[in-house]
């Protein structure tokens, strides 16, 4: 039963925009002209402790979905191996590919396969996790806490509450623009409009997500 991978590149800038966009949410809420040094304490706070609680709840999803991936191997294995007619057998093998491999797959590849399923030893009862899985929630975690620092960083370290939003919001522009740069490069897009779509669509899902009061 194949193990899922710890995070793919896509899924850590995921992991990274998603930590960006809950402590813009904080940062863009603090009125400059009325606040004081408690009210940047307390965003500074809010902040941290959002993104720790979000990461907990965003590890604990990818725990799950990697469970049901490892459940669903696991329910085709044994149904590759039980099933008493081989073009059924071959056929559970074909569902299980990814559609554009299957569509390359001949009978005899398919037969292949399914062979070397039942010849494997008995798989295990019931589907668990992995080392693989739990480092994969590990770094869920840290990469929605981690994105926190860069962006809270001018407020920790001057007293000009102007200031220093305006360099956390430069940080956070460059954060964004990257995210998007480094997608188009896995995607095939061009990664100058790419950056600046994702500064662009980072801009609307914080003004979104603070108009219905996150």
């Amino acid at each position: 039963m194949p193990a899922r991978q710890a995070l793919s590149s896509v899924d850590r800038l995921s992991e990274i925009l998603f930590g960006l966009i809950m402590v813009l949410t904080f940062t863009g809420s603090l009125s400059i002209a009325q606040s004081g040094q408690e009210d940047v304490r307390t965003m500074l706070i809010a902040a941290l402790g959002c993104n720790i609680a979000w990461g907990l709840i965003d590890a604990v999803l990818f725990l799950m979905g990697a469970l049901a991936e490892r459940n669903e191997s696991l329910t085709a294995w044994n149904a590759a191996r039980r099933a008493a007619d081989p073009k059924l057998g071959r056929q559970v093998v074909e569902d299980s590919l990814p559609p554009v491999v299957a569509s390359v797959m001949t009978p005899e590849e398919l037969e292949s396969i399914r062979q070397r399923l039942v010849a494997m030893p008995s798989p295990p009862p019931r589907a668990g996790l992995d080392g693989s899985n739990w480092r994969g929630a590990a770094a869920v975690f840290l990469l929605v806490v981690a994105t926190t620092f860069p962006v809270v960083v001018p407020f920790l370290l001057s007293d000009n509450a102007i200031w220093a939003l305006r360099v956390s919001n430069a940080i956070a522009i460059v954060m964004l623009f990257i995210t998007g740069y480094l997608f188009a490069t896995l995607t095939g897009r061009h990664p100058w409009v790419s950056g600046l779509l994702m500064v662009l669509l980072g801009a609307v899902l914080v003004a979104i997500t603070m108009a219905l009061g996150g």
